[in-house]
């Protein structure tokens, strides 16, 4: 599809919400089916319905196959970035086709059918992608969990998906230190129930380990090359739009994972008209997705929505600094003459905190790029400035969940590019239909006062079919708090333009003395200060007024300010834009703030530390030393 014309944006949504059916299924002619669907969607007694219905194809063959045939195998589909080794590799469409069909051999040959699952335990080469497309070429459906994830983590993971094979490598690198997978595989293993029958093992020459090293275990442990080179080639098999494509776990999940499910047909429509029309990105382009496929932005903007849409995507290795520096991005946005690129805030406020002034961007030529998109947390403006006016190209902030899959709100550049508010996600990407609730469901009228944010249903296509193996924790985790709705569990307020303002989570308002504050707008005025690169401000116990707002901070590089008087100047212009109502005096100053590996602040962590309350380690948490300086921060702390 060309990008919506005929009254822009505007004209689009409209569209959407009052004619869905014409809508969708003019979309979908952007995929190739075999069986072409007749109707866009089929309510069938689900809340969220069946997108589709009829419908029949392949998502691999969409990915790959056509574009061969049409003519375009020799473009380049994928590049492969290794900060780590120094590594560049190029496949074309023709070139990766041929890998994904072997390696669907593969896991044919090794009993793989229709239906099965398979976990990817992989970091970031092209194998993961390779292993992402064999799975959807032959029906199977694919759970991958980050690669380096806790052996008990990937265990729950197992018993709740029940694989049979497990696609994995001997290891991954992270700055001065590489991570062996296979020792995790083998523990997890012997800690899941024993649905795995076969474990596929990439070698990687920096890492030490390989399948023969495991030939004792219950498990069958084979070589990916030994495999490949022997493997008869697999066709693509025909599935319906609502059989599943895959299973993603819910980041920070604990005990019981929640395991959503995305589906063939609805995923495939969405993902391909949201790269015309959302990112303005088309066949040839190319796009960088800074993420990783562990994640659903990789998911879905790592693998499938570029090759979709016969564009160029980059699988990156490496970290926004210190491989080797700040200028790491700029440097493949060089190299590879980068359109778009998309990332997560954090990894631009590592950034700015590093290189202020942006010495390391003089470095390299970044006139491919159109545009960055940012997404996964929500982007302060002081950031949003800082990225805007050293690149000088349109900076998006857009909104969207691992549950949604695509975005739920942006500035569509594809469509008509809208004036940009920082601190807004813009507007509704058509498709979504959303309200501001109260907490009794009702519809807030007020602009500008915040609620809860929810979807009305059904849902577009695209957006997670289920939870799986649990319809009831479906309903009960999105559907029952506001009947009619999804539930995002975010919060937010309109203004007069219609743009949505994402303030956080709900559960990250806090109770003052009976007044409500959104952490959200208390962090984007710690962020005014000029020495403040970070920060992220929670409700912490207070024995009188039952929370206190408390606010956590990093400095930008080269800042020099006392610690003393930083806090003070910060407790001065919280009471100077939010009044003493927020009684704001906690100020605690860190060198890094805990996050997760996708870069969202572990809030929930940080706030059970600051209380005394129990806690465990979050699996996902990138480095848990620095739990260990949060610690030794707060007994010093300036309060």
């Amino acid at each position: 599809m060309n990008g919506e014309s005929g009254g822009g944006y505007r004209e689009a949504w409209r569209r959407s919400i009052s004619s869905p059916e014409d809508f969708w299924l003019e979309a979908a002619e952007g995929i190739d089916w075999i069986t072409q669907p007749t109707r866009a969607l089929a309510v069938n007694g689900k809340a969220t319905g069946s997108w589709f219905p009829g419908g029949m194809l392949n998502t691999s063959y969409n990915a790959l196959d056509r574009h061969v045939l049409a003519g375009r195998g020799a473009h380049t589909a994928l590049i492969y970035d290794s900060a780590m080794t120094g590594t560049r590799v190029q496949l074309s469409y023709l070139e990766l086709l041929g890998r994904v069909a072997r390696f669907a051999g593969v896991l044919r040959a090794n009993g793989v059918g229709t239906g099965d699952r398979v976990i990817i335990y992989l970091p970031m080469i092209p194998e993961a992608v390779v292993a992402m497309l064999a799975c959807a070429r032959i029906g199977a459906v694919h759970s991958v969990v980050f690669g380096g994830f806790a052996a008990t983590e990937l265990a729950v993971r197992i018993d709740d998906a029940r694989p049979s094979v497990i696609v994995t490598a001997s290891g991954g690198l992270e700055p001065g230190r590489g991570v062996e997978y296979l020792p995790l595989v083998e523990k997890a293993l012997a800690l899941s129930q024993g649905s795995v029958h076969t474990v596929i093992v990439r070698n990687r020459d920096s890492i030490p380990g390989s399948a023969a090293d495991y030939q004792k275990a219950d498990a069958v442990w084979l070589d990916w090359a030994d495999e490949e080179a022997t493997a008869a080639p697999a066709d693509p098999v025909a599935l319906r739009s609502d059989d599943p494509l895959y299973i993603l776990y819910t980041s920070g999940t604990t005990g019981k994972p929640k395991g959503i499910i995305r589906d063939n047909g609805g995923h495939a429509v969405a993902l391909n008209w949201s790269m015309r029309n959302v990112y303005n990105v088309g066949p040839g382009d190319v796009y960088w997705a800074a993420s990783d496929v562990g994640w659903v932005v990789g998911h879905s903007y790592i693998v499938y929505a570029p090759l979709l849409a016969g564009a160029t995507t980059v699988i990156y290795e490496g970290k926004p600094i210190g491989t080797p520096d700040a200028g790491a991005f700029w440097r493949v946005v060089d190299e590879h003459k980068v359109k778009v690129l998309f990332t997560a805030p954090t990894a631009i406020r590592a950034i700015r905190r590093v290189d202020p002034d942006l010495l390391e961007l003089k470095n390299h030529d970044v006139s491919s790029l159109t545009s960055l998109f940012l997404a996964g947390e929500r982007l302060d403006p002081e950031t949003f400035h800082w990225a805007n006016n050293g690149l000088h190209c349109p900076v998006v902030d857009h909104w969207w969940q691992t549950e949604t899959g695509w975005p739920i709100c942006a500035n569509l550049l594809g469509i008509e590019e809208l004036p940009t508010k920082p601190g807004s996600a813009t507007v509704p990407v058509p498709g979504y239909d959303i309200a501001i609730l109260d907490s009794k469901g009702k519809p807030i009228e007020k602009i500008g006062k915040d609620g809860n944010i929810a979807i009305r249903l059904p849902l577009p296509p695209g957006t997670l079919l289920g939870v799986w193996g649990s319809e009831e924790r479906f309903e009960s985790s999105y559907l029952t708090a506001f009947p009619g709705y999804y539930a995002t569990g975010d919060s937010g307020h309109f203004d007069a333009d219609g743009y949505l303002f994402v303030m956080g989570r709900t559960d990250d308002v806090i109770n003052v003395a009976g007044h409500r504050l959104s952490t959200g707008s208390l962090e984007e005025v710690l962020t005014l200060h000029p020495a403040v690169a970070e920060c992220a401000v929670l409700g912490v116990h207070d024995p009188l007024k039952g929370q206190r707002a408390a606010g956590f901070v990093t400095l930008k590089a080269g800042s020099t300010v006392q610690h003393d008087v930083l806090a003070a100047e910060l407790v001065a212009l919280v009471r100077e834009h939010v009044g003493p109502v927020a009684a704001f005096r906690d100020v605690t100053i860190l060198d890094r703030l805990p996050k997760t590996r996708s870069g969202k602040i572990l809030r929930k962590t940080i706030r059970q530390i600051v209380d005394g309350e129990e806690y465990s380690v979050p699996p996902t948490i990138e480095d848990p030393t620095v739990l260990d300086d949060l610690k030794r921060a707060l007994s010093a702390s300036v309060s």
